[in-house]
């Protein structure tokens, strides 16, 4: 295989893959590796082909129709089904900007003597400015280096000595305990693997790529062969995996350094010592890299797949390579979600416990989107011959029984105990 032609084929699957690895991510595997070891490994390998079908069905729906997922429901679904889907989206995504501002700021405060209070309203302005001011493509291909600061996690986990026969055991027999703590645990690792922006944001960059080749009317991007189906799928699988190896190490890495201490992870500084083994007193300088670099990477992958969320239902002109006077409107649902997302911040929840609750949430909206999702992508009438094929339909419908299965199991035990 070329490898130059392999990464030059690399895009909004490996950024998407990427900004998966987000704070909430980072804070929720840390969670679920402190709370119950490596208990929850098996999630890995159940999800990595879960959210790759999730994410293909939405670059090949792109791709073939032309349309971004609030485009291609216009067309091909009613207005009632494409409102519920922006909304469930907009609240997730508002939320989860919310809770990665509070941890970047958290991360920041630790390591500076300017308090969280501070960093919110600086951090909002900077990226609220970049995306209107400058080119989003050329942030995140410096913000795709700063994500390979999470690659100590990996070298940590061997640093830290976990039971390596506990972590194999752990990775593929399930352990399910039907309580509380543990079925919220699942449901946010679902939640911040499978997560409703990145449908969204996968299906608008796959467009803003053709547009970028000259395929500027939706007449020119209709239809997608079988090489460019073959590319989408390589780059999806790639930023999967990258997002997959990320998760393991970050719960194995964790399980091995804090569960042993009986550390509850409910603030950034108790989440940084899991990378001591590697850095020592560093440590709080390396987690803050990486939280700042990801929520760098995911708050506008949010605000963003919000923005084209909206802007595809209005039928108004939506790219992030628009000046702001020609996307005014666009620009406008962006700088709104970001806004108030940091004005949840005034909650003042915990960083930690909010970044948890919101993968929780989107574990939960994640289920009607991704049923619709597999609705259109099953469609001989939308996707013509490239309709999904059997396996690719096997595993729609197994993420959304997953899923809700998960969460209703969660909804059950909060309630009856």
């Amino acid at each position: 295989m070329d490898v130059k032609k392999f990464f030059a084929g690399l895009g909004p699957g490996l950024v998407t893959g990427a900004a998966d690895d987000d704070p909430s991510g980072i804070s929720t595997y840390s969670t679920i590796g402190a709370t119950f070891g490596y208990a929850q490994l098996w999630m890995v390998f159940l999800t990595f082909p879960l959210m790759t079908a999730v994410q293909l069905m939405c670059a090949r729906l792109a791709l073939v129709t032309g349309e971004g997922f609030s485009g291609a429901i216009s067309q091909y679904s009613s207005r009632r089904m494409l409102w519920f889907a922006c909304v469930l989206l907009l609240v997730a995504n508002i939320v989860n900007i919310g809770a990665d501002l509070a941890g970047m700021a958290e991360a920041l405060a630790m390591v500076t003597p300017i308090p969280k209070l501070l960093w919110i309203p600086l951090i909002t302005v900077v990226i609220v400015s970049v995306l209107i001011f400058w080119n989003y493509k050329s942030l995140a291909r410096i913000l795709k280096w700063l994500t390979v600061v999470l690659a100590a996690y990996i070298i940590t986990a061997f640093l830290a000595h976990p039971d390596w026969l506990a972590v194999l055991k752990s990775s593929f027999v399930p352990q399910i305990e039907f309580n509380q703590s543990y079925l919220q645990g699942l449901v946010a690792v679902l939640g911040t693997t499978i997560t409703p922006y990145m449908f969204f944001w996968e299906a608008s960059q796959e467009v803003e790529e053709e547009i970028a080749e000259g395929k500027t009317t939706l007449k020119s991007r209709l239809g997608a062969s079988v090489t460019e189906l073959r590319i989408a799928c390589r780059d999806v699988v790639t930023g999967m995996a990258w997002a997959g190896i990320t998760m393991f190490f970050i719960i194995v890495t964790t399980a091995a350094t804090l569960h042993p201490k009986r550390i509850v992870v409910e603030t950034a500084q108790q989440a940084a010592e899991a990378l001591r083994p590697l850095a020592g007193d560093g440590a709080y300088i390396l987690f803050t890299l990486g939280i700042v670099g990801t929520g760098l990477l995911a708050i506008p992958v949010l605000a963003g797949s919000a923005g084209y969320a909206v802007a595809e239902a209005m039928h108004w002109r939506a790219s992030l390579n628009d000046s702001p006077k020609v996307g005014g409107k666009f620009y406008a649902v962006i700088a709104a979600s970001i806004l108030v997302g940091a004005g949840l911040t005034l909650l003042n929840i915990s960083a930690v416990k909010a970044l948890y609750y919101a993968a929780i949430l989107n574990g939960v909206l994640a289920v009607p989107l991704v049923w619709i999702i597999s609705r259109l992508t099953n469609s001989e009438e939308v996707m013509g011959k490239h309709k999904n094929p059997l396996w690719l339909r096997t595993l729609g419908a197994l993420t959304v029984v997953v899923m809700g299965l998960a969460a209703l199991a969660m909804m059950f035990t909060s309630v009856f105990g």
